[in-house]
Protein backbone atom coordinates (compact mmCIF):
# COMPACT_ATOMS: atom_id res chain seq x y z
CA UNK A 1 0.00 0.00 0.00
CA UNK A 2 2.82 2.41 0.86
CA UNK A 3 4.41 2.01 -2.56
CA UNK A 4 1.09 2.69 -4.29
CA UNK A 5 0.55 5.86 -2.27
CA UNK A 6 4.10 7.05 -2.96
CA UNK A 7 3.54 6.53 -6.68
CA UNK A 8 0.01 8.02 -6.63
CA UNK A 9 -0.23 10.50 -3.72
CA UNK A 10 -3.66 11.68 -4.91
CA UNK A 11 -5.04 8.29 -3.80
CA UNK A 12 -4.05 9.08 -0.21
CA UNK A 13 -6.33 12.11 0.07
CA UNK A 14 -9.44 11.48 2.16
CA UNK A 15 -12.54 13.31 3.30
CA UNK A 16 -13.53 12.13 6.76
CA UNK A 17 -17.05 11.28 7.89
CA UNK A 18 -18.78 14.21 9.59
CA UNK A 19 -20.00 14.17 13.18
CA UNK A 20 -23.22 16.07 13.87
CA UNK A 21 -24.19 17.11 17.40
CA UNK A 22 -27.85 17.91 18.15
CA UNK A 23 -28.93 19.41 21.46
CA UNK A 24 -31.42 17.08 23.19
CA UNK A 25 -32.10 18.83 26.49
CA UNK A 26 -30.21 21.04 28.89
CA UNK A 27 -26.59 20.62 27.78
CA UNK A 28 -27.00 17.00 26.65
CA UNK A 29 -26.12 16.40 22.99
CA UNK A 30 -26.47 13.36 20.75
CA UNK A 31 -23.63 13.12 18.24
CA UNK A 32 -24.28 11.01 15.15
CA UNK A 33 -22.33 9.89 12.12
CA UNK A 34 -23.44 8.98 8.60
CA UNK A 35 -23.35 5.23 9.26
CA UNK A 36 -25.43 5.30 12.44
CA UNK A 37 -22.58 5.86 14.90
CA UNK A 38 -23.68 7.78 17.98
CA UNK A 39 -22.53 9.02 21.34
CA UNK A 40 -24.11 11.25 23.96
CA UNK A 41 -22.37 14.06 25.79
CA UNK A 42 -23.37 16.14 28.78
CA UNK A 43 -21.68 18.50 31.17
CA UNK A 44 -21.35 17.92 34.91
CA UNK A 45 -23.90 19.61 37.17
CA UNK A 46 -21.26 22.06 38.40
CA UNK A 47 -21.03 23.43 34.84
CA UNK A 48 -24.77 23.52 34.14
CA UNK A 49 -25.42 20.01 32.82
CA UNK A 50 -27.10 16.97 34.31
CA UNK A 51 -24.00 14.77 34.29
CA UNK A 52 -25.86 12.23 32.12
CA UNK A 53 -22.76 11.31 30.13
CA UNK A 54 -19.12 12.10 29.50
CA UNK A 55 -18.38 15.69 28.56
CA UNK A 56 -16.98 16.59 25.11
CA UNK A 57 -13.51 17.23 26.56
CA UNK A 58 -13.37 13.67 27.86
CA UNK A 59 -14.30 12.34 24.40
CA UNK A 60 -11.53 14.54 22.97
CA UNK A 61 -8.98 12.95 25.31
CA UNK A 62 -10.48 9.50 24.68
CA UNK A 63 -10.12 10.04 20.93
CA UNK A 64 -6.46 10.95 21.33
CA UNK A 65 -5.82 7.92 23.58
CA UNK A 66 -7.63 5.51 21.25
CA UNK A 67 -5.92 6.85 18.13
CA UNK A 68 -2.49 6.58 19.73
CA UNK A 69 -3.25 3.01 20.87
CA UNK A 70 -4.49 2.05 17.41
CA UNK A 71 -1.43 3.43 15.63
CA UNK A 72 0.94 1.74 18.11
CA UNK A 73 -0.84 -1.62 17.69
CA UNK A 74 -0.97 -1.36 13.89
CA UNK A 75 2.71 -0.46 13.59
CA UNK A 76 3.66 -3.19 16.08
CA UNK A 77 1.83 -5.72 13.89
CA UNK A 78 3.64 -4.44 10.77
CA UNK A 79 6.96 -4.83 12.59
CA UNK A 80 6.09 -8.31 13.89
CA UNK A 81 6.02 -7.19 17.52
CA UNK A 82 3.51 -9.10 19.64
CA UNK A 83 2.31 -6.67 22.30
CA UNK A 84 1.40 -8.18 25.67
CA UNK A 85 0.22 -4.89 27.20
CA UNK A 86 -0.77 -1.55 25.76
CA UNK A 87 -2.47 1.16 27.78
CA UNK A 88 -2.61 4.81 26.74
CA UNK A 89 -3.87 7.48 29.14
CA UNK A 90 -4.35 11.09 28.09
CA UNK A 91 -4.55 13.72 30.82
CA UNK A 92 -5.39 17.38 30.39
CA UNK A 93 -5.73 20.60 32.32
CA UNK A 94 -7.58 23.80 31.59
CA UNK A 95 -9.35 26.76 33.13
CA UNK A 96 -13.17 26.84 33.05
CA UNK A 97 -13.15 30.65 33.11
CA UNK A 98 -12.38 30.59 29.38
CA UNK A 99 -15.30 28.32 28.46
CA UNK A 100 -17.72 30.21 30.70
CA UNK A 101 -16.68 33.62 29.35
CA UNK A 102 -15.58 34.82 32.77
CA UNK A 103 -12.15 35.85 31.49
CA UNK A 104 -11.80 36.42 27.73
CA UNK A 105 -7.99 36.34 27.88
CA UNK A 106 -8.10 32.71 29.05
CA UNK A 107 -8.47 30.00 26.42
CA UNK A 108 -11.49 27.72 26.59
CA UNK A 109 -9.25 24.87 25.44
CA UNK A 110 -6.83 22.62 27.25
CA UNK A 111 -3.78 24.47 28.56
CA UNK A 112 -1.70 21.30 28.91
CA UNK A 113 -2.02 17.68 27.85
CA UNK A 114 0.06 14.61 28.53
CA UNK A 115 -0.05 11.18 26.90
CA UNK A 116 1.20 8.31 29.07
CA UNK A 117 1.89 4.93 27.45
CA UNK A 118 2.36 1.63 29.30
CA UNK A 119 3.60 -1.02 26.91
CA UNK A 120 5.23 -4.43 26.96
CA UNK A 121 6.07 -7.22 24.52
CA UNK A 122 7.94 -10.49 24.92
CA UNK A 123 9.69 -10.18 21.57
CA UNK A 124 10.94 -6.57 21.64
CA UNK A 125 13.52 -4.64 23.62
CA UNK A 126 12.73 -1.55 25.68
CA UNK A 127 14.49 0.52 23.02
CA UNK A 128 12.35 -0.98 20.25
CA UNK A 129 9.17 -0.29 22.20
CA UNK A 130 10.25 3.29 22.94
CA UNK A 131 10.98 3.79 19.24
CA UNK A 132 7.60 2.26 18.33
CA UNK A 133 5.74 4.65 20.65
CA UNK A 134 7.70 7.67 19.38
CA UNK A 135 6.95 6.67 15.78
CA UNK A 136 3.25 6.26 16.59
CA UNK A 137 3.09 9.63 18.33
CA UNK A 138 4.47 11.24 15.18
CA UNK A 139 1.94 9.38 12.96
CA UNK A 140 -1.26 9.44 15.05
CA UNK A 141 -3.87 11.37 13.03
CA UNK A 142 -5.57 12.76 16.14
CA UNK A 143 -2.26 13.57 17.82
CA UNK A 144 -0.98 15.30 14.70
CA UNK A 145 -4.23 17.26 14.41
CA UNK A 146 -3.83 18.50 17.98
CA UNK A 147 -0.18 19.47 17.44
CA UNK A 148 -0.56 20.94 13.95
CA UNK A 149 -3.85 22.83 14.59
CA UNK A 150 -5.41 22.81 11.11
CA UNK A 151 -7.72 25.58 9.98
CA UNK A 152 -11.23 25.18 11.34
CA UNK A 153 -13.80 27.23 9.45
CA UNK A 154 -17.20 28.14 10.85
CA UNK A 155 -20.50 28.28 8.98
CA UNK A 156 -23.71 29.52 10.61
CA UNK A 157 -27.21 28.94 9.23
CA UNK A 158 -30.05 30.58 11.13
CA UNK A 159 -33.29 28.59 10.66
Amino acid sequence: MGETLRAHPEKARAKYAPATAALESGLKCRVTGPSGEQIETDMPAALGGAGAGPNPGWFFRASLAACCSTVIAAQAARLGINLTKLEVTVEGEGDHRGMLGVEDAISAGHSTMRTNVRISAQDATSEQLEELVQWAAAHSPVGCTVRDAPSNGLSVVVV
